[in-house]
């Protein structure tokens, strides 16, 4: 016989009313009745304790079990009786043997982030939107409807492109919104902009031996460890108030954010817009557009997209992330021809495909045109809130100085810091002092500590909730009060 044995119990526990079904696998070594019973209860101790056997969870009967071991049912009940002496089991009457309940032992900190660390009272860290206002009724219903519609075959392995329904919802949408020539052949669904942009870093790694990556100067620090990690070179590229790509160095890629630059929040110049497509053209690199906000602009319509006028030669790269929530992994790349196959084998090789439900009910989202209605509804909430912040600082008692700069768009603002005041370090005790999380401008240039560079804070003023705004405002207000 197998000593490897499943056994499977099912029935209602009387208090909670919850119906169990017990799925085990216990190995049993071969030998004595005696030998055999401390098998028993060491497998059963180990499952308890690697958390197999869940607190609360019902045995099978003393002659259940004993039938499906081969064991005989005194065996059984005696290592029942030792296990619960030694606390791992509970008999109780009428119930039958069930786990008990175990203390709560400490949980390992979150890598990243030390232990007990805690949210902050008021937070405007630049990178998130307000995900108290995503739109679950509407999410859901498009969910339903999608479901309801959908062939049983969606749910098997789809394509690594993404789903045919979502591609096509896309190529509309940002052909629309965005003048991006999108279409559905040329678009392959990601699970956000990071894996998009370790995606390409590898393709072009494939097939240049290690690419060269310009990247803003100031920029994300993260993305740019992400090109690294997937065997990209970086190189800083100046951004200055027209944008980046004033002096490109040698380079296979850029990477840019045109619309809305992150974080001086500056647009590209047409003419820098018009050089950096020519450059593509000319030395045959690509220029990598992080269309990260391109939604979201409050003084005029939208900039249109850069791959519009070079979709040779420009990837474009979007996600929901700031429209409705980073939590949805969905995201987008619209590619030149010749780089969609080894993009698709790429992803095929990282994570096969995304989530096929969730692409589904973003198409059918976009096709209802809830998704237009949710953005437009974001830009005016997000408009206020710029303004607000705009108001608050011009209205600050204390010394003069602090500036909202860059275009009004987007979820975030560079506020700039007076010359003669406090430094970016002291600004930030003050703010911590005061419970507020914001971001530092300092920490996104390539060469970081560099004397003679400007100094500020990057609010995110789309990440609090609609009610904690304006309290996050007044603490801002008073962390730059001199």
């Amino acid at each position: 016989m197998d000593d490897s044995w499943p056994t499977s119990a099912a029935g209602t526990h009387r208090e909670t009313g919850v119906d169990l079904h017990l799925d085990l696998r216990l190995d049993l070594p071969p030998g004595s009745s005696h030998g055999r019973r401390a098998g028993l209860e060491r497998a059963l101790r180990d499952a308890v304790r690697g958390g197999r056997l869940a607190p609360g969870s019902r045995l099978p009967s003393s002659r259940r079990l004993a039938a499906e071991t081969g064991l005989s049912r005194g065996t059984v009940k005696a290592a029942y009786d030792q296990l619960t002496a030694e606390g791992y089991l509970t008999a109780r009457q009428g119930s039958g043997t069930v786990v008990a309940a175990r203390p709560q032992e400490a949980s390992p900190a979150v890598p990243g982030r030390p232990a007990g660390d805690r949210p902050p009272r008021h937070d405007l860290r630049p990178g998130s939107p307000d995900v108290t206002s995503f739109p679950a009724s509407a999410w859901l219903r498009a969910t339903r409807r999608a479901l309801a519609a959908v062939p049983s075959a969606s749910y098997d392995y789809g394509d690594p492109r993404g789903s045919a329904e979502l591609r096509s919802a896309l190529a509309g949408y940002l052909g629309r919104t965005r003048g991006v020539v999108a279409e559905p052949d040329r678009i392959v669904v990601v699970s956000g902009y990071v894996q998009g942009l370790a995606l390409l870093t590898g393709v072009l790694g494939g097939q240049r031996g290690g690419p060269v990556v310009g990247m803003e100067d100031p920029g994300l620090p993260f993305h740019r460890e992400v090109v690294r990690r997937a065997g990209g070179r970086v190189v800083p590229v100046p951004v200055d108030g027209h944008g980046a790509g004033a002096d490109l160095p040698r380079m296979d890629a850029v990477v840019v954010t045109p619309a809305h630059q992150y974080p001086t929040g500056v647009t590209l110049h047409p003419a820098r817009r018009h050089a950096l497509t020519a450059w593509a053209q000319q030395s045959g690199g690509l220029v990598v557009e992080d269309d990260y906000d391109g939604e979201f602009r409050y003084d005029r319509q939208p900039v249109g997209a850069l791959q519009g006028t070079a979709p040779d030669h420009v990837v474009y790269l979007g996600t929901a992330s700031k429209t409705l929530g980073p939590a949805l992994r969905l995201g987008w790349m619209v590619l030149p021809p010749h780089l969609v196959q080894p993009i698709a084998e790429a992803k095929l090789h990282t994570d096969y495909h995304t989530g096929a439900v969730g692409q589904l009910a973003l198409a059918d989202l976009i096709a209802d045109h809830g998704y237009d209605r949710h953005v437009r509804a974001a830009r005016l909430r997000y408009r206020r809130r710029r303004d607000l912040l705009v108001e608050r600082l011009a209205g600050a008692p204390g010394r003069p100085g602090s500036q909202v700069l860059g275009i009004a768009a987007g979820l975030h603002a560079l506020v700039s810091l007076p010359e003669d005041g406090p430094d970016e370090a002291a600004v930030l005790r003050r703010a911590a002092a005061e419970g507020l999380a914001v971001g530092a401008l300092g920490e996104h240039w390539h060469a970081q500590g560099a004397a003679g560079r400007p100094q500020g804070l990057i609010v995110g003023y789309g990440t609090p909730g609609e009610g904690a705004y304006p309290a996050a405002l007044a603490a801002l207000t008073r962390a730059l009060r001199a």
